[in-house]
């Protein structure tokens, strides 16, 4: 077990969060250390505790090796390999048995859309970036044993997503090696990752409405990463493609900087959110292909800002390890194909290491990133997301209209229930949904709720339209095989408020349950809730260290309450989701609520005396605190 020691804080040229290459360094040097008793004999596996995944344990233990490689790979090349003889020689005595099918722990075959395709991936990018100093002094015969082991790509198939992409660099790495590969494969990638472009930087991963961390840690890395092994293959043509991934990369940028916290806490929405740290990917990748709308200064300030923010939540552990789960331990986080060395594709991450320590991410001063400096509010419309957050209380609010992680195909029974990182009207960089197997599906969702309690869900997005501080959505809802019964709802942006307007059908005896953000600590949180006259009900829990939930009936609800969990959210082990509820009387029926999620000390009930809501048929007319008039008109879709 070995402690996690950092270099002092370095206030003058990192005055917003401390944090200098040596920081980066020690922790990377600190993750690498600890798995150390955890390699097998031969160095081609690493057997950490946890829950296996899906794949089983021979996939399990090549991801620990694969992806921890990629961490060593980044901290190799950054140094040219100064210091690193231990690592150069743990991974690359890993790689020769690995690769060699007669070695005991030889890794599984690559087989069509397998899981050892992922880690094969890792081990080619961290080949390539390591090339001087291990790939090079392989002997041919283990040479040879790895282009047969990575060979199991050329011609097979993968998953129909970012998958393609690890066909691409594996096969890359192997021509710029001069073993066999296919160009078809290749381009086959490349080209179909173009169907999945949506616009403003943005790809879907796949098909539909895929929308989450993988744009930037795999969507925009791993075409990156191709042009750098294309480089170094001889008489490889990849300078037109680069011009467009650096466009790409750009324009994301501009949206990307506003997923993150002004205390480095990334937006909790999407999968395989058990990376952490790997959110800081895009900013580095932007460095790297110097095609970033941000200075060097403010690259190094977001990115570090993330790494700090997750050491400061206890990441890695005790241990020295990285968990499945997202500060703690906490399982429903990670999906069926998590197993234990999964979390480390946190290694994505530290590729800013790859940068010299003379490079300007390294050398200027940290500058301030937008929040830093003012509230922001920023409409992304290929994603289908508003973006508002507060820089007093460094929360980021994402509202989501547009992101759903579902199948694109329409079907004429009820849809499949919807994915608590997707579904949700509004997620957070403090806040996270309840996702335990037996949690109640209220958080940040409208719903119907029949006699027997079951409750509807949110599962494929139609987009109706989106604004600079509005958008709007609707989906079907269905109580077991009735329905479906269609949701609309609007949303608009009030500085740290979201009030939405909705339009529901529903069956009659039915009610209707709009729930706010679930907040989550390790104690207690309190909740409250109450009628402010003239039928503005509201509900609020506030955990203890200030954060504050609320919702406020604005139009239509006639009762408030607030459900508790246990060990059902991320962010802590006892949640509370304030809610409002209407009876449903079998027509269509408009309602309209405030959302708040805040430290600051404001009343809920502040909140229905603040805002002028008037209904007329499905015309809706809000007037905000200072003036500012929103018409919504339901019923478009």
């Amino acid at each position: 077990m070995t402690k996690l020691v950092l270099p002092a804080t370095d206030r003058v040229l990192s005055r917003q969060t401390g944090w200098v290459r040596g920081h980066w360094e020690a922790l990377a040097d600190h993750l690498l250390d600890s798995l150390v008793p955890y390699f097998s004999p031969g160095s081609a596996r690493v057997v950490l505790p946890g829950r296996p995944s899906r794949s089983g344990t021979d996939s399990d233990e090549l991801e620990g090796f694969a992806r921890s490689f990629m961490l060593a790979a980044f901290r190799i090349g950054g140094v040219r390999g100064a210091g690193c003889e231990k690592l150069i020689e743990r991974y690359a005595r890993g790689v020769a048995n690995g690769a060699n099918p007669d070695h005991p722990e030889s890794w599984l075959r690559l087989t069509p859309r397998s899981q050892q395709m992922v880690e094969a991936a890792a081990i080619a990018v961290s080949l390539h970036e390591t090339r001087e100093w291990i790939w090079d002094r392989l002997d041919t015969r283990a040479q040879e044993h790895v282009a047969e082991w990575l060979g199991g790509f050329i011609g097979s198939t993968t998953h129909d997503n970012n998958w393609r992409l690890f066909q691409v660099v594996s096969e890359q790495f192997l021509a710029s090696v001069g073993a066999p590969y296919s160009q078809e494969d290749i381009d086959g990638g490349l080209d179909r990752i173009e169907d999945w472009y949506v616009g403003d930087g943005w790809y879907s991963d796949g098909d539909g409405q895929n929308f989450d961390n993988y744009i930037g840690w795999a969507m925009h890395l791993y075409p990156g990463l191709w042009t750098r092994m294309a480089a170094a293959t001889p008489g490889a043509q990849y300078e037109d493609r680069l011009k467009v991934y650096r466009e790409r990369l750009n324009l994301f940028l501009e949206d990307a900087v506003h997923l993150v916290g002004n205390d480095g806490a990334p937006v909790y929405q999407g999968r395989s959110l058990t990376y952490r740290m790997a959110a800081a990917t895009p900013y580095w990748m932007g460095a790297l292909l110097d095609s970033t709308p941000l200075s060097p200064g403010q690259t190094r300030r977001l990115c570090s800002g993330i790494a700090r923010h997750f050491v400061q939540h206890g990441v890695p552990d005790e241990r020295g390890l990285l968990t499945l789960g997202w500060y703690d331990t906490f399982l429903p986080t990670t999906q069926p194909y998590s197993g234990p060395g999964s979390p480390y594709w946190a290694s994505k991450g530290f590729i800013g290491l790859l940068l010299p320590p003379e490079h300007p991410v390294w050398s200027e001063p940290e500058d301030s990133v937008p929040l830093d400096d003012a509230d922001q509010v920023r409409a992304m419309r290929a994603p289908g997301w508003i973006v508002h957050a507060s820089r007093h209380d460094q929360l980021v609010r994402l509202v989501n209209h547009g992101a759903d992680h579902a199948p694109p195909s329409e079907s004429n029974g009820p849809e499949p229930a919807g994915d608590p990182h997707y579904d949700r009207l509004a997620y957070a960089n403090h806040a996270g949904p309840e996702l335990a197997d037996n949690a109640s599906r209220i958080d940040n969702l409208v719903s119907l709720v029949d006699q027997q309690g079951r409750s509807s869900t949110r599962g494929r997005i139609r987009r109706l339209g989106i604004g600079a501080r509005t958008a709007s959505s609707w989906h079907q809802a269905w109580l077991g095989d009735a329905g479906p019964w269609p949701i609309e709802t609007t949303s608009i942006v009030h500085g740290g408020w979201e009030i939405r307007c909705s339009l529901v059908d529903g069956p009659a005896g039915a009610l209707v349950r709009s729930g706010g953000y679930a907040v989550a600590s390790n104690s207690l949180p309190e909740a409250i809730a109450g009628d402010s006259g003239g039928g503005a009900v509201w509900s609020s829990a506030r955990t203890a260290d200030g954060l504050l939930s609320a919702v406020v009936g604005l139009f239509g609800y006639d009762e408030a309450g607030v459900h508790r969990g246990l060990g059902a959210n991320a962010f802590g082990a006892h949640s509370a989701t304030p809610y409002l509820t209407a009876p449903h009387a079998g027509e269509p029926k408009v309602l309209v609520h405030a959302v708040l999620l805040t430290r600051d000390a404001l009343p809920p009930q502040a909140l229905a005396e603040g805002i002028l809501v008037t209904v007329h048929h499905h015309e809706i007319t809000v007037t905000l605190p200072g003036g500012d008039v929103e018409l919504v008109t339901l019923g478009n879709r």
